[in-house]
């Protein structure tokens, strides 16, 4: 037997060793610094691929022309009055995936979509998280997408990417073969070299997943960037006509480079605090909770100030479901139940904000407490910086 015996592999005109060998005990080590032209960690350019964070709710019906929020960075979005379908988390961990949950798009009302009509589940991505990829620029970089994904509805799906200002997008189309039946996907798109691309705190980059958005709303999949906005692949499958039709998705990953490597798995705390920075819960409607303690400088309003576990994207804005009997000031001069609250433009940060509740007596001090009036109906209290 031959032997081949080496202190290091180096390539030609490399100035380091690819790989480095222990004289000793003959283990290797290898320098390696990306994995198909990308980073070896934090790879993954999509928050919550995995579907594990639902902070609004594990559940939402798509029946408007807006976009609505369910399980954390992903919406959706249907046609008022027309196609009617729901987006929910699902428990997949039986499926052997290696992930617990997925998306899931149930059709509860089918509708030929009209040209102009647009059903789908996207995620925006922020423009700074962007920069590696210098879209819009000759040296613009290749992107691969990669999940799984399982139908009631086989053959063409599609999807596609697009910029801020739906001027350029690239349709793309993936097929799934058997119904019902888990398959693993992944695409390689070319950096788009021209268009206008955002690398600030704004819309960077949308994924969308086509659910049967009309003809209008559609281009050629032929492997090139559109100056116009494609939601998906013109000839498509359209999964909203199909009654009842299910469509799960997971493990949803984007990374630089045209290597479709694992699926990169965070803990949820770190996709939690990911999630955070778009959207934070600060009371959950499922319990009584404290919201945070309360002072009366000068005999106005009450304030309460709130700092933020991760900064937010932008100042955020106040979202309270429910103000009827839900809230309890508790302070120095007495009890009682807030009507309103006012978020304090220009007072608040990326890291805190200051609620204002009225009725107060100067000097007072307490804490304002999600409250149960209504025998175990409670508000959501959150603070709200999406894309």
């Amino acid at each position: 037997m031959s032997e081949i015996k080496v202190n290091s592999i180096k390539g030609v005109g490399a100035s380091t060793a690819a790989i480095t060998v222990n004289n000793t005990d003959g283990t290797c080590t290898a320098n390696i610094t990306s994995i198909g032209g990308g980073q070896l960690s934090n790879r993954n350019l999509i928050i919550n691929g995995a579907i594990q964070v639902a902070a609004r709710g594990t559940s939402a019906t798509c029946n408007s022309g807006s976009n609505t929020y369910s399980m954390d960075r992903w919406y959706a979005r249907g046609e008022s009055s027309l196609g009617v379908f729901t987006l929910s988390q699902e428990d997949i961990a039986a499926n052997n995936q290696g992930v617990k949950y997925a998306a899931k798009v149930t059709v509860t009302n089918n509708v030929t979509p009209g040209s102009g009509d647009v059903y789908k589940i996207a995620q925006r991505i922020e423009g700074q998280n962007l920069a590696q990829l210098e879209l819009g620029r000759s040296t613009a970089k290749s992107f691969t997408l990669s999940f799984i994904v399982k139908s009631s509805v086989t053959g063409t799906h599609s999807g596609s990417f697009m910029n801020s200002a739906q001027n350029r997008s690239f349709p793309f189309t993936y097929t799934i073969s058997q119904a019902d039946t888990w398959e693993q996907k992944s695409i390689t798109i070319p950096g788009d070299t021209a268009g206008t691309w955002l690398v600030s705190n704004g819309i960077g980059l949308e994924l969308n997943f086509d659910i049967g958005s009309g003809s209008g709303k559609r281009g050629n999949a032929g492997g090139a960037w559109l100056a116009a906005r494609a939601e998906g692949a013109t000839g498509a499958v359209q999964v909203i006509s199909s009654a009842n039709a299910t469509w799960f998705i997971s493990k949803v990953q984007i990374e630089v480079g045209s290597v479709a490597t694992d699926f990169e798995h965070r803990s949820f705390a770190q996709e939690l605090q990911l999630c955070q920075r778009y959207y934070y819960q600060i009371a959950p409607a499922e319990a009584e909770a404290n919201i945070g303690t309360t002072v009366n400088p000068d005999g106005g309003a009450d304030m309460c100030n709130l700092t933020m576990p991760v900064e937010m994207r932008i100042e955020p804005i106040l979202v309270v479901s429910d103000f009827s009997n839900a809230f309890r000031l508790y302070a120095s001069a007495g009890t009682r139940n807030p009507s309103t609250f006012i978020l304090n433009t220009g007072v608040g940060t990326t890291k805190s904000v200051q609620i204002s509740i009225s009725g107060g007596t100067s000097g007072g001090v307490g804490f304002l407490r999600l409250y149960d009036s209504s025998g175990g109906v409670y508000a959501t209290v959150a603070l709200n910086a999406e894309l």
